[in-house]
């Protein structure tokens, strides 16, 4: 069965930089109680990014305001695709159709790095969008480490100092 992501890509006025995911959870497409990326209770994004600005993010909009706060946009990179093995592994991500608004994204916005959530994605970027990394050489590409569970090389702590390290620090609201 043919999957359409659920989320509109957060670009927030004068981004500088864009976290860029895969694509939604199957948990996430089935329980409509995630309202956001990287919503699932597994799922360790927004505890590591809450660890990392010492803020407490248990909304969407305080996600929002964090990132907007930071020139942050958030966008995966698949737009629509299906599931062999019928589950949410990157690996099983199959007849992908990429996210036709990458291409705006990139070349509006005056970006200084994008992350990736995982090699995966970066790889698929560099494939899929090698127009825009041939473009935009002056773009950092930075892989996270994924905050996929199933992601166990790093421990928590250790995920959530590369990502201290990796992303942006400045103002944050109060």
């Amino acid at each position: 069965m043919i999957e359409t992501h659920p989320f509109q890509s957060f670009i927030p006025k004068d981004i500088k930089y864009l976290l860029l995911g895969s694509f939604a959870s199957k948990q996430l497409i089935r329980d409509k109680g995630y309202d956001w990326f990287y919503g699932t209770k597994r799922n360790q994004l927004w505890p590591i990014i809450s660890k990392v600005y010492e803020l407490s993010l248990e909304s969407k909009e305080d996600r929002k305001k964090l990132f907007t706060s930071l020139g942050i946009g958030i966008a995966d990179i698949i737009y629509q695709c299906e599931r062999s093995n019928d589950n949410s592994s990157d690996n099983n991500l199959i007849n992908i159709v990429y996210n036709p608004q990458l291409n705006d994204i990139v070349s509006t916005n005056h970006l200084n790095t994008i992350f990736f959530t995982s090699r995966f994605v970066e790889n698929l970027y560099k494939k899929a969008f090698k127009n825009l990394v041939t473009e935009f050489p002056e773009v950092n590409l930075v892989t996270l480490p994924s905050p996929s569970p199933r992601y166990a090389l790093l421990t928590m702590e250790q995920k959530v100092q590369r990502y201290k390290e990796l992303l942006p620090s400045g103002l944050i609201y109060s």
